[in-house]
Order: structure tokens, then C-alpha cells, then sequence
């Protein structure tokens, strides 16, 4: 396994096991430079973070809490919000504490470093990466791709299907894969709908006459839009009570891949509090471009990466 996973897959592998279990386990992999993941249980009033080693303690110099820290690009609410949470660092020395016991001195930092010079350099537009959600915006999910480096998956590409926040499609901890979409320096954009399946597959779970369960995303005056996966929704006609973000039963009346379009009876509709798992059609790889619309389709939906 590599080491360059979101915070908290590392955590507890086999390696990482192997890395941590004694003091001198934990010397081998500073002489190596391995990355390793414990858990963060202290941020000082310095902010330096405080991490569970098995036989020592180790600490997290606050400029060497995360990349960017050093010269205020990155806010030190970076290193607070990782308490009770896994981090991941490279041990770069050791030292005593006042009363005399040994201390690992970590470096989030260079393990982030490593990362980027490691993996994300080598990264371009169309990879599709393991992301792990950290935080949810009106625009968008923030997603750590990688000891801790943050990219965002901004609320149009989640899914085909439109969503009105991105707590709709993911919740914050949610392990999900993203095809990278654009990089700018340091900054990478990811995308995830192009993973969820073009028109014709999403349309091929399904069959005419069908009764299925959908999610109301949309009511309008002419009718009820009804999402059946993250990529493909139909129209119902319009009904008194539906609200958006309920569940539906849903009668599959016609299936029109020349128009890519979904005609729907709406049953009935119910509040609900979950999430619907996902479904990817692809997982890992490479991308160079994606068509979401059926061939022969007036309308053409495409993505070309590069």
C-alpha cells in the first residue's frame, strides 16, 4: 500500500502497525524517512500537536503542523480541528522531555511534502485519486487527498444530478474516489461525476414499468424532479406536499435514451435522513475524456481532461 491516503487510511495497516510498535521501530522509520499515522490528542496553547506513540510521547512543532503554516497560508485552525483525529508525519529526531522521557519530534509537514513531491507532482488532469471529505461549504466539499493536502470538489461536479448543497451527496469522513480535474500550482480541483456512470448505464439499472425509489431534487411549477441515482433523474408530474430531500416512490413510465429523458408517476414521498450510498463505475485509473450523453444524442454532456 502507499503511503500517500488521506489521513486515517494509513492509521491501522499492517506497515503502519510495524512502524510504531516500539520505540526503536519508530527510529528505523525516521533513519528511513517512512511516513507514519497516530492519532492527535492534544493541541497546546502554542499549538503544537501532541500524538499517541506507543513507549514515548510525540509532539508536532507548530511549523511543523502542516505546509503553508510557516508563512500564514495555511491557518492554524489546520492544526486545532486535528485533535482526536489521525495525522500523518515523519519522525525527524528525538529528545527528552523535562522530567527525562524520550520524545519523538514529528513533522506533518515533511510527510505532506513528500506527498506532494512524491505523488501529487507526478499527478495531471484526468487521474482518479482516493479522497476523504473534510469539510462541507454551500459551494463545495474540501477533501484531503493525501496526508492531510487539501483540493476541492466544488458542487458541480459532484454528480450529474443537481443537488442545492453538497451535504445532499456527502458527509464529513466519507471516503470517496475523484478524478482530478484541474491543477494550478498547488492547487488541485477534483471532480466525482464523471465516476458515477454515463446516461446509458445509470439507465440500464432500470426497466420500463418499473417501481423504484428515487429522491425528490426539484419541484417546479411543471413538475417534480426525481433523482434515481447521483447521475440520472426524471420528470413526474407535479403533486401537492412533495418537498425536496424526501424519499419517492416512483412508476418508470418511459425511458428515452434519444432524449436522455425519464418520464415518471410519483407514488407517494416520505422524509428521510439518509444518505443513498454511491455508486462508481470507475474507481481508479485514468481519464482522457467522458461522455456522459448516449451517442446519437442531439445533446452531447462531455468532459475532456487535460
Amino acid at each position: 500500500m502507499s503511503d500517500f491516503y488521506p489521513e486515517g487510511l494509513l492509521l491501522n495497516t499492517p506497515q503502519n502497525r510495524r512502524r510504531t510498535e516500539s520505540p526503536a521501530a519508530l527510529m528505523e522509520a525516521s533513519v528511513d524517512r517512512e511516513i507514519v499515522e497516530a492519532r492527535a490528542v492534544l493541541c497546546d496553547n502554542e499549538h503544537n500537536l501532541y500524538v499517541e506513540l506507543p513507549g514515548m510521547t510525540g509532539i508536532i512543532p507548530r511549523e511543523e503542523g502542516a505546509l503553508g503554516i510557516d508563512d500564514g497560508s495555511t491557518r492554524d485552525i489546520a492544526l486545532i480541528s486535528r485533535v482526536s483525529k489521525p495525522v500523518s508525519f515523519i519522525v525527524i529526531g528525538f529528545d527528552y522531555t523535562p522530567d527525562g522521557q524520550r520524545r519523538a519530534i514529528c513533522s506533518r509537514r515533511a510527510a505532506q511534502q513528500k506527498c506532494r513531491d512524491e505523488f501529487l507532482s507526478l499527478c495531471r488532469p484526468g487521474d482518479v485519486i482516493a479522497a476523504r471529505v473534510t469539510r462541507l461549504e454551500s459551494f463545495g466539499a474540501f477533501c484531503d487527498i493525501g496526508c492531510g493536502i487539501p483540493a476541492l470538489l466544488p458542487i458541480a461536479s459532484i454528480s450529474v444530478s443537481r443537488i442545492a448543497h453538497p451535504s445532499d451527496r456527502l458527509f464529513v469522513g466519507m471516503d470517496i474516489h475523484c478524478v482530478i480535474s484541474s491543477i494550478e500550482g498547488n492547487r488541485i480541483c477534483l471532480s466525482q461525476r464523471e465516476l458515477l456512470g454515463t446516461w446509458e448505464e445509470n439507465a440500464a439499472l432500470f426497466t420500463q414499468g418499473e417501481t423504484v425509489a428515487g429522491i425528490v431534487r426539484s419541484v417546479e411549477d411543471y413538475g417534480v424532479f426525481i433523482e434515481l441515482t447521483p447521475n440520472l433523474a426524471g420528470l413526474a408530474e407535479p403533486r401537492d406536499g412533495v418537498r425536496v430531500g424526501q424519499y419517492a416512490g416512483v412508476y418508470i413510465k418511459n425511458i428515452l435514451a434519444e432524449k436522455m429523458k425519464l418520464k415518471l408517476v410519483l407514488i407517494d414521498s416520505q422524509d428521510t435522513a439518509e444518505l443513498p450510498p454511491l455508486k462508481y463505475f470507475i474507481t481508479e485509473g485514468h481519464i482522457d475524456r467522458w461522455q456522459y450523453s448516449p451517442s446519437g444524442c442531439r445533446k452531447v454532456i462531455e468532459t475532456v481532461f487535460g
